[in-house]
């Protein structure tokens, strides 16, 4: 569910003598001749940067210093500054489009199958995950995690394919998902993809990230619903599922379109499609989280470059809320996994300067407002 960051892997140029920087610093300024007026230019370690305005378009601009540029090992990231200006950054960088690991990829992908069986069965049985897997049922046994895992992984699988195709359709490079096994309670910690190159503009950042929630919950909304016309209410003290875990508006606003109101002592059994719906629904609210490199953050990014960070600073500031009002303790666990696994940074685009356009703004804001009909108050 995360994109992974590209990585700009730097050239040793802090060997490279002074004088030699300053002849590719000068190189790289008659480079930008016809496309940015140049007013100051600085050299901050790796980096060249330039200060100056545009004499063309953003676009234009971006595709002009990529094939001037790369003569030189550089690759340009335009920003705005404060003053109106414009600078352009020269970043030194290595091939980033190294091979994929397909063969990584499938491996995960293999284990996760099997460890997300290994859950459906758990929660056939009402057994733990990791017993589940240290017992390792007979296949004909684990078959019955069937509807669990496959759902599941149709959610998981969507999602991240949403990102990889819209990224090739954008020319970015990107690795195939690579799906995260876990040896407890859904059987995955999701699954990853990594951006091997920056984003061309500010709005195919914010397709890549949003096709793949959105794609994810084309499949996850219609399991949902299915699997609650395959569950039974049931007395409470037999009654498991993810009221359990804790209802959303979503899943609240289905449970009552199904079954109405809830008879007092009962509970709705949901079927293991259902349960996998929930959880392909909790995790894409946990994703929309506006934070770093979440599909969020990037949403975020998009919708406003220089306020994103504040906006993350806000949201794990409201987490902490969220579980002081609660007391919920969950919400101070996925606090500190926002703090200290994802961050508040955010790789930009090639072109900062183009504006989002306004329907993407509004899907922007729609995409955040879903965060609150996916998530429950007291999450697991």
């Amino acid at each position: 569910m995360r994109l992974w960051p590209f990585r700009r892997r730097r050239v040793p140029l802090a060997s490279l003598p002074a004088d030699d920087l300053l002849i590719t610093e000068e190189r790289l300024r008659h480079a930008a001749d016809g496309v940015l007026v140049v007013h100051e230019r600085q050299i901050r370690g790796p980096v060249i940067v330039f200060h100056g305005a545009l004499q063309v378009d953003p676009a234009r601009a971006v595709d002009t210093l990529l094939t001037r540029f790369k003569a030189f090992g550089y690759t340009p990231f335009l920003k705005a500054e404060r003053d109106g200006g414009v600078v352009v950054q020269a970043w030194p960088l290595g091939d980033m489009t190294q091979p994929a690991r397909p063969l990584l990829a499938v491996l995960l992908f293999v284990a996760t199958v099997l460890s997300t069986f290994a859950a459906g069965y758990a929660f056939f049985t009402g057994s733990e995950t990791f017993d589940a897997m240290r017992a390792w049922p007979f296949p004909g046994s684990l078959l019955s995690g069937a509807p669990f895992a496959l759902t599941l992984l149709a959610i998981l699988g969507v999602h991240e394919f949403g990102h990889y195709f819209t990224a090739r359709y954008y020319g970015a490079a990107v690795s195939l998902p690579y799906f995260i096994p876990a040896p407890m309670l859904f059987g995955t910690f999701g699954a990853i993809i990594r951006m091997r190159s920056p984003a061309r503009d500010r709005n195919s950042l914010f397709d890549i990230a949003a096709a793949g929630p959105l794609a994810g919950l084309i499949v996850a909304v219609p399991a949902l619903i299915v699997g609650l016309t395959w569950s039974q209410v049931v007395r409470t003290d037999t009654a498991a599922g993810f009221g359990g875990f804790g209802y959303s508006l979503l899943t609240r606003l289905f449970v009552h379109w199904r079954f109405g109101e809830l008879a007092p002592g009962t509970a709705v059994m949901t079927h293991p499609m259902a349960d996998a719906a929930w959880v392909g629904c909790f995790v894409t609210a946990l994703n929309l989280f506006p934070v770093g490199q979440l599909d969020g953050g990037r949403i975020a990014y998009a919708l406003s470059s220089r306020r994103h960070r504040l906006l993350g600073v806000v949201t794990w500031v409201f987490l902490l809320a969220m579980g002081a009002i609660t007391g919920s303790v969950n919400w101070f666990v996925w606090a500190g996994l926002l703090l200290f696994l994802v961050g508040f940074d955010h790789s930009p685009p090639l072109d900062d300067l183009t504006p989002l356009t306004r329907s993407r703004r509004l899907l922007g804001v729609a995409c955040l407002v879903l965060i609150i009909l996916l998530l429950p108050p007291i999450p697991i």
